[in-house]
C-alpha cells in the first residue's frame, strides 16, 4: 500500500541563481523538479513515507527528467505517463526575499497534467492509499476535473482524503468559478489545507477562524489555515489549535507550503495530535523557506526535529 498518493501538477522549475534581480538580468539558472502535489510526494518520501504521484508529462527530455528526479527522491513514478504533442511545463520565478517571489508559468497550449483521464486511473491504488492528496489546480480543466471526482468517488470520503486549496488565479477564469468547483470537491474530502487567501476563495470568509468554520460546515473533518507570519490555525469540531511561526531567514518561500504538506501527511498518517502535527509541519516549511530550491530542499525527519529542538545545526 502506498502511504501518500498525490495527483496533479508537475513540471520543471527553472530558478535563477542570482537573488534579488529580475529575470531580465539573470544569467544562470538551476533546473529542479516542480509542481505542488509532486513536491508534496517528495516531501513525504524524505520523511520516510512511501509515496507516488499521478500526473502526466510531455514526451520530451524534460518529461524524462521528471521520471529521473522522482526516482532519485524515492517517489514511485509508475502513474506518470506521457502526452504526445504537449510540452512538459516549465516555471520560472524571481527570487526577491523575504516575500516577493513572482512566478511565470509556461503551460501552453495546455499542461499535460490536465490531461489525466478518469478511465486511466488505478482506482484500486487510489482506494488503497493511506492518504490521497489533490489540489484545486486539478479542477481547473477537463478531463483532469472528472478524474479528480472519479478518484474521490472511488475513495468514498475515506479518512485522510486531502484537498490542498492551492488557488492559482492564472489557471481560472474567475475566483467565483474556482469557488464553485471547490465547493463540490469539499463534499468528497476529509481534510482541507490552504493559506488565508486560498481559504477565502474557497469559503468567501476573509477571517481565518470563520474560514476554518466554514470549511468544517462544508463537510471536512480538519481545516488547516496557513497564516504566514501569524502561524498556523488547525480546527476540527472538537478542538482549535494555533501554532506560532518558526523564525527563518527566507531565501525562497515557494516550496515551504509543499514541505508543510508533506509533513502534514506524515503527522496525519502517524496519528499524532493536531498541535504536534502542525508544529512539525511548520518547522518543515521553515526549513525549505531558508533554501533556494523546492524538491531538493525537502527536509528529513532529523532536520525537522533539530529545528524543533532549537539546534538547527544538529
Amino acid at each position: 500500500m502506498t502511504e501518500v498518493l498525490t495527483i496533479g501538477r508537475v513540471g520543471v522549475d527553472i530558478y535563477p541563481l542570482q537573488v534579488g534581480v529580475s529575470l531580465r538580468e539573470v544569467e544562470t539558472f538551476g533546473k529542479y523538479l516542480g509542481g505542488s502535489p509532486t513536491n508534496v510526494a517528495v516531501a513525504a518520501a524524505r520523511l520516510g513515507r512511501s509515496a507516488a504521484v499521478i500526473t502526466r508529462t510531455g514526451a520530451d527530455p524534460f518529461g524524462l527528467f521528471i521520471h529521473d528526479a522522482l526516482r532519485s527522491y524515492g517517489v514511485d513514478d509508475r502513474y506518470v505517463t506521457e502526452v504526445p504533442g504537449l510540452p512538459t511545463p516549465v516555471t520560472f520565478c524571481e527570487i526577491r526575499p523575504p516575500e516577493d517571489f513572482p512566478l511565470f508559468f509556461y503551460r501552453y497550449p495546455k499542461a499535460p497534467d490536465l490531461e489525466i483521464h478518469p478511465e486511466e486511473l488505478d482506482l484500486a491504488a487510489v482506494r488503497g492509499a493511506g492518504l490521497f492528496w489533490a489540489t484545486v489546480t486539478g479542477l481547473s480543466a477537463e478531463p483532469s476535473r472528472a478524474a479528480h471526482f472519479a478518484a474521490w468517488t472511488a475513495r468514498g470520503r475515506a479518512p485522510l482524503t486531502v484537498l490542498d486549496l492551492d488557488y492559482r488565479p492564472m489557471f481560472w477564469p474567475s475566483a467565483a468559478e474556482a469557488r464553485e468547483q471547490v465547493g463540490e470537491a469539499l463534499r468528497h474530502v476529509t481534510v482541507a489545507v490552504g493559506n488565508t487567501e486560498e481559504c477565502e476563495v474557497a469559503t468567501g470568509a476573509p477571517d481565518p477562524y470563520e474560514a476554518a468554520k466554514a470549511l468544517l460546515d462544508l463537510g471536512v473533518e480538519l481545516a488547516v489555515v496557513k497564516r504566514g507570519s501569524d502561524g498556523v490555525l488547525g480546527m476540527t469540531r472538537e478542538e482549535t489549535v494555533e501554532v506560532p511561526p518558526v523564525p527563518v531567514e527566507v531565501v525562497n518561500g515557494l516550496g515551504a507550503g509543499d514541505a508543510f504538506g508533506g509533513a502534514l501527511c506524515d503527522g496525519l498518517l502517524a496519528g499524532r495530535g493536531l498541535a504536534d502535527t502542525l508544529r512539525f509541519a511548520n518547522a518543515a516549511g521553515a526549513i525549505v523557506a531558508g533554501r533556494l530550491a523546492c524538491a531538493p530542499a525537502m527536509p528529513t525527519t532529523a532536520e525537522v526535529h533539530a529545528v524543533l529542538s532549537g539546534d538547527a545545526h544538529a
